[in-house]
């Protein structure tokens, strides 16, 4: 119950300032804080789900292997299709970093 009513004041108070700094033009230090957070979001958020992605792949390809063992390749490919997700937010997060989207 504590912790439900920490997190529903604590929240509000991150949520607005995410908010605030986003908004913010680019050339103020609030504005390039906005792009800083948003650059460790993709980075973070896409690193979390790439290592969802990739252990769930992993987990079934060990027991599609146990099987059979000439299916390596594609229990290798799915897991590489895992690995894409942590690329793909590396490269957002230097696409708003230096291209300043």
């Amino acid at each position: 119950m504590r912790k439900a009513l920490l997190i529903s004041l604590i929240l509000p108070i991150l949520i607005g300032g995410l908010v605030a700094a986003a908004q913010a033009p680019q050339d103020t230090p609030q504005g390039f804080m906005g792009i800083n957070i948003g650059a460790g979001l993709a980075v973070g958020l896409a690193a979390i789900g790439a290592g969802v992605a990739v252990g769930t792949a992993a987990a079934a390809g060990i027991g599609v292997l146990t099987e059979k063992r000439e299916m390596f390749g594609t229990v290798l490919i799915f897991v590489a299709i895992g690995e894409g997700i942590a690329v793909y937010g590396i490269i957002f997060a230097v696409l708003m970093l230096f291209a300043g989207i």
